[in-house]
């Protein structure tokens, strides 16, 4: 055996090799990010910061067509005139009725 046989490396073995570093690179730096924030938190609490205190707050957007905005307007007519106050026109709903109180069955105690 000579000394170029043993210096071989093979290309798949690479591969694995450099996945393998890879791998372990993003771990650390994932977790090191983690612990960070973590960290992070627990000294805000402690000194009482809050990280959102000057932060500002917009309004949401939202970007209609022209077709959602006319069924859009569709609706809110009918939650209009379902919600209109009652004219004379429109139909009275009856009162309710009350039970007659039962008869006596002893009429004939009198």
């Amino acid at each position: 055996m000579t000394i170029t046989q043993l210096l071989y490396i093979d290309p798949a073995a690479t591969s694995v090799l450099i996945t393998s570093l890879t791998a372990i690179v993003v771990a650390v730096g994932a977790s090191a990010i983690v612990i960070w924030r973590k960290l992070k938190k627990k000294v805000d609490k402690t000194l009482k910061i809050d990280p959102n205190a000057n932060k500002e707050v917009e309004e949401e957007l939202v970007i209609l067509d022209e077709e959602t905005e006319q069924a859009q307007a569709q609706t809110e007519e009918k939650c209009e005139e379902d919600n209109a106050p009652e004219t004379e026109d429109a139909p009275v709903e009856p009162e309710e009725v009350t039970p007659a109180e039962p008869a006596e069955e002893n009429k004939d105690d009198e």
